[in-house]
């Protein structure tokens, strides 16, 4: 293996060996992963909503809404990145891999401070979009100051993840997330029980967490992977690897945008209907987003070994890897699926007290509305995995942009009917998955000859 240093266990070749137990193994440390860094947030909400009160669990839920937006732009960034980093891993050129990283770390950092300036300018024009109550106003724009400060460690973070696991190594960005999940809970329960710093404290826990893990993998990686290090001759722009990063990144930048901003629109509708709905969703959502997350990691997994295959040419497991991912998928949503609409009273009633009977009828209606559609969600996820893989991440902007519109076109038009109202909301969303399904299954089994011609 040219220019690769072969230490086992730290990086895993996913051109080789067993389709299905390759992916999943590759899988589990990232859905792992994602599980823990949904602590973070859901350990503000269990807190939040158990000890301050409902108005707080709404105000820290909205702006957990904004904060996914605006963390999915650096996101998007840092997966575009690492398809074109486990395409060069896959093709085992190692050059172009280190001149991308740089050009890469250079596009997204800049990215990141215009994004911190931004925010910080401007909080309030943003809150009044979000149509955010008086009542809970001060209190959701003092959370959000803080939290905003924690907007460099996601950049960290996300970027050194995004490499470790284009090398096949999701193990090291779980170890950093465990570590930080962890400390989120220990100072949640510090600042806002014995400290009794409100919601406020709720976000600094969360920031000095995300620094500890954005920082941790950063001399991580730098220290136990030198054959990742750049020399001088790979800090300037190679020409052709910055337009080709650039292209990667802010398509799949605009995809994740698109995806979570339709979301924040949702999100406005939803503040509209008062406090009792807002904090229903408030925790519902967190729910809702713990379950379909192994999916939704299971397709970046996906991504990344069609990505190395796509690299090292093999079109042919590529074919048999998207059979295999869409069995496990669907097996697993079936399974989640049977879960959350079970269950979901009792998984309301970790964040909402059982006498706040509004929140919890309004939250298990949205559950099981939601969760007995997972395997639309699933399906998704693949395809957008797999054009970003095959370098046709329009595709995948396409799919988003029909997904998020028809559930944000559905959700303020359904729920504007009074026979209807806050139901119109949750209806939208899997109606809006099943449609992009639609044509992101049509698109591939119409060119499926030319997709894959290596």
């Amino acid at each position: 293996m040219r220019g690769i240093k072969n230490t086992a266990g730290r990086k895993r070749d996913l051109t080789s060996g067993s389709i299905t137990r390759t992916m999943l193994l590759f899988a589990l440390p990232m859905i792992l992963g994602n599980l823990l860094q949904q602590l973070y947030n859901i350990a503000d909400t269990l807190i939040v909503g158990q000890f301050l009160g409902s108005n707080a669990l709404a105000a820290v839920g909205s702006a957990y809404t904004l904060m996914t937006f605006l963390t999915s732009i650096l996101l998007g960034l840092c997966m575009g990145s690492g398809a074109v980093f486990s395409t060069c891993y896959g093709a085992k050129n190692m050059e172009r891999l280190k001149y991308g990283i740089f050009a890469s770390f250079l596009l997204v950092a800049g990215c990141t401070v215009l994004l911190n300036l931004a925010v910080f300018l401007f909080i309030d024009p943003i809150m009044r979009l979000l149509q955010t109550p008086e009542e809970i106003y001060e209190m959701m724009r003092g959370y959000l100051w803080i939290i905003f400060m924690g907007i460099t460690a996601t950049f960290l973070y996300n970027f050194f993840a995004s490499l470790l696991r284009a090398l096949g190594n999701s193990v090291i960005p779980l170890l950093f997330l465990g570590v930080s999940a962890l400390l989120n809970i220990g100072l949640d329960l510090l600042f806002v029980l014995s400290f009794h710093w409100g919601a406020e404290g709720a976000a600094a826990a969360t920031v000095i967490s995300q620094y500890v893990s954005g920082i941790g993998i950063l001399v991580y990686t730098l220290v136990k992977f030198p054959e990742l290090r750049l020399n001088r001759r790979h800090l300037h722009l190679e020409p052709g690897i910055l337009p080709e990063i650039a292209q990667f990144s802010f398509l799949t930048c605009l995809q994740q945008s698109i995806m979570n901003f339709g979301i924040l629109m949702v999100q406005g509708r939803v503040n509209s209907f008062g406090p009792t709905v807002m904090a229903a969703f408030a925790a519902a959502v967190k729910i809702d987003s713990f379950a379909y997350m192994p999916v939704q990691d299971f397709g970046n997994a996906f991504s990344t070994f069609i990505a190395q295959n796509y690299g090292a040419g093999k079109a042919e497991r590529i074919r048999k890897g998207i059979k295999s991912a869409i069995a496990s998928s669907v097996v697993f949503c079936l399974l989640i699926t049977a879960g959350v609409c079970v269950f979901a009273r009792p998984l309301m009633l970790i964040f909402v007290k059982p006498h706040e009977t509004d929140i919890l009828a309004t939250g298990v209606q949205y559950l099981r509305i939601e969760g007995a559609f997972y395997c639309g969600i699933g399906c998704l996820f693949l395809l957008y995995g797999l054009y970003r893989a095959i370098q046709k991440p329009g595709m995948s902007v396409v799919l988003t942009v029909v997904s998020l519109g028809t559930r944000v076109i559905l959700a303020y038009t359904l729920s504007a009917i009074p026979a209807i109202g806050v139901v119109g909301i949750w209806v939208s969303v899997p109606i809006g998955w099943f449609l992009a399904d639609a044509i992101g299954l049509a698109y591939y089994l119409g060119r499926k000859k030319t997709l894959l011609q290596l």
